[in-house]
C-alpha cells in the first residue's frame, strides 16, 4: 500500500530541524510501507497515485493556504483517506477550539477573540495577542492594551509560568513527555516524567478531540498556582522531537505509529 507522505524538509522552523525528524520517520516506516515524499504544495497534484496520505512536518498552512484547502477539498471529495484524519477539531480546524474550551471550563489559557470582552479575562498587566489564524508564534504580540478586529485575533493573559511541558500521543496512547525548563527556550527540551494527574489532563483533551487515529501532540505550561493550563492541541502536524528521546522510545513511537496506520488504512 503506498503512502504519499508530506513533507517540508527544507521549513527552517525555529529550534527544530524537520528534515531530520521526517529523514529518520521515513527510514524506519519504509520497513512497513512503500513511501514517496513530496511538498505540501504538490500533495493534491500527486495523491491520486497513492492509497493514502500522511501528513507530517508540513510548516504552517499559511504559507500555502489557498495549496492545502484545494488539497482538503479534492481528499475530501475523493474519499482518500488522509492521516491524521480531517475530522480534527483542534490546529486542524483553527484556533477556535481555545474560545470553545475556555467556554466549556476547561484548563485552557483563558482566550477571547474581540478586545471588548477583555473584561472576562484575568486582569494582568500585559496581553498575548496573536491571529486565529497563525500559527509557529507568526505575528504574536504583547501590549497592555489588545486591540484588533473582532474574530480575528485571539487574546490571552500573559502569564508567567514554570515551564512548558508537551504530552505526545498515538491515537489515544501516550508516547513520551518533553519539557522545557526553561521559558526563553521554548525548543530546548528535556525528557519529562509525568504524574497520573498530569496524563488525566492530556488524555482529557485527547479524548475531547475524539480522533479515531492520528498523532497528536498536547502543549501545556505550568501555572504559578502549580496547574497545567493547555497551549495548544495540535493535530494536524505536530513535531516530535523524536531525537530527544531514547531509542527505545523512538522504537515504540514508530511501532505505535506503524499499527496506527495499518488499523487506519483498514
Amino acid at each position: 500500500m503506498p503512502l504519499l507522505y508530506v513533507t517540508d524538509l527544507a521549513y527552517p522552523a525555529r529550534g527544530r530541524r524537520y528534515c531530520d525528524e521526517d529523514i529518520f520517520l521515513t527510514s524506519r516506516l519504509r520497513e512497513h510501507f512503500a513511501l514517496a515524499l513530496c511538498h505540501p504544495a504538490d500533495a493534491r497534484a500527486l495523491m491520486s497515485g497513492f492509497d493514502a496520505v500522511i501528513v507530517r512536518n508540513s510548516g504552517p498552512v499559511l504559507h500555502y493556504q489557498e495549496e492545502y484547502d484545494a488539497f482538503r477539498a479534492a481528499a475530501l471529495a475523493a474519499g482518500t483517506p488522509v492521516y491524521n484524519p480531517l475530522t480534527g477539531r483542534a490546529d486542524m480546524a483553527g484556533k477556535q477550539y481555545l474560545l470553545d474550551l475556555t467556554a466549556a471550563g476547561y484548563p485552557v489559557i483563558p482566550t477571547v477573540d474581540d478586545p471588548v470582552r477583555l473584561g472576562e479575562l484575568p486582569q494582568v498587566p500585559e496581553y498575548v495577542v496573536k491571529p486565529k489564524r497563525g500559527a509557529d508564534s507568526i505575528g504574536l504580540t504583547f501590549t497592555a492594551t489588545p486591540d484588533g478586529p473582532a474574530g480575528d485575533v485571539l487574546i490571552q493573559p500573559r502569564i508567567d509560568f514554570a515551564y512548558e511541558v508537551s504530552f505526545y500521543f498515538v491515537d489515544d496512547t501516550f508516547q513520551y513527555a518533553l519539557h522545557a525548563p526553561d521559558p526563553a527556550r521554548r525548543w530546548e527540551l528535556r525528557p519529562y516524567e509525568p504524574t497520573g494527574e498530569d496524563l488525566a489532563f492530556a488524555r482529557s483533551f485527547v479524548e475531547w478531540n475524539t480522533l479515531s487515529h492520528g498523532i497528536q501532540r498536547v502543549d501545556a505550561c505550568r501555572a504559578p498556582s502549580g496547574e497545567l493550563l493547555l497551549v495548544e492541541l495540535e493535530d494536524l502536524n505536530p513535531y516530535l522531537s523524536l531525537a530527544l528521546v531514547p531509542a527505545g522510545v523512538q522504537d515504540a513511537f514508530v511501532a505505535s505509529l506503524a499499527g496506527s496506520l495499518r488499523s487506519f488504512l483498514g
